[in-house]
């Protein structure tokens, strides 16, 4: 679990710890703490040097790597982590695995994975955390980020929508969960932010305005959310959805294919 150079000095700032924090949105919310101050935690599996890049970056941060597929090795890392950085106040759980398979065909081994890193993980992380960090003054949060299929949801993706289904069911529970402490569990569901899946350019222009707004909605603006529900201002179980409405949209497909067959009529 290789650690920045200062890692071992004790820290005055609030810590977060961001899962996947090296890259994409983990990376754009890991910038927005750190920017308010936040002493950063830039957990990675396998993008060890865009979490050391975006650590040297950054006024105070500490690299972490772990498995979220290994739950012995995952608890050992956060109980290191609570036993050296006692102002640990926030944990954003952003890491998740996106692959496809279908309504008519879930894949075992695909339904497996994401219930494993997008569901079970973050919650047993949430669990760990207000245990580690009880006894603590202030609020401490914990933070999943969802997606907009949880209102909005459509065939494409079924084990990954399965398992962020299963991720917004937990928010509650961990709400109402018996923990030490001024706690919070949120939620956040981001609609469609960076091209994901097999998106070309001109697909994702178009799959990102398939809104109420027709607008783009940027990572800056799910990271800006997430920092506001770290203050602990929102009642613990609320979600946010930042995705300029379209969760309340009925689309039939994802928009990754809606967008692809409007590009293509366009071709025509």
């Amino acid at each position: 679990m290789p650690l920045s150079p200062d890692s071992s000095a004790p820290s005055p700032r609030p810590a977060v710890l961001v899962t996947g924090g090296a890259t994409r949105i983990g990376a754009a919310i890991t910038r927005r703490f750190a920017a308010a101050g936040w002493h950063t935690v830039i957990h990675y599996r396998s993008s060890a040097t865009a979490a050391e890049a975006l650590a040297a970056t950054l006024p105070s941060a500490e690299t972490i790597g772990f498995d979220l597929a290994d739950d012995d090795a995952a608890l050992a890392a956060v109980t290191g982590l609570a036993a050296r950085r006692p102002g640990w106040r926030c944990l954003v759980n952003s890491a998740s695995v996106f692959d496809y398979d279908s309504v008519t065909a879930l894949d075992p081994a695909t339904n497996r994975a994401a219930m494993q890193i997008n569901a079970l993980a973050p919650a047993r992380l949430a669990q760990g955390f207000f245990a580690l960090t009880a006894g603590q003054s202030g609020v401490r949060s914990v933070i999943n980020l969802t997606d907009m299929k949880i209102e909005n949801t459509n065939p494409d993706f079924f084990s990954y929508t399965m398992s962020k289904h299963a991720l917004a069911a937990t928010i509650g529970m961990l709400a109402k969960g018996n923990f030490e402490g001024d706690v919070r569990a949120y939620g956040l569901a981001p609609g469609a932010v960076l091209a994901s899946h097999d998106q070309r350019e001109e697909e994702t222009e178009i799959s990102h305005r398939m809104n109420l707004l027709a607008r783009k909605t940027g990572p800056d603006e799910i990271a800006d959310a997430v920092l506001f529900l770290a203050g602990g201002a929102l009642a613990s179980g609320q979600s946010l959805f930042i995705d300029s409405g379209q969760h309340l949209m009925d689309q039939p497909r994802d928009v990754i294919w809606l967008a692809r067959e409007q590009a293509q009529g366009e071709m025509q």
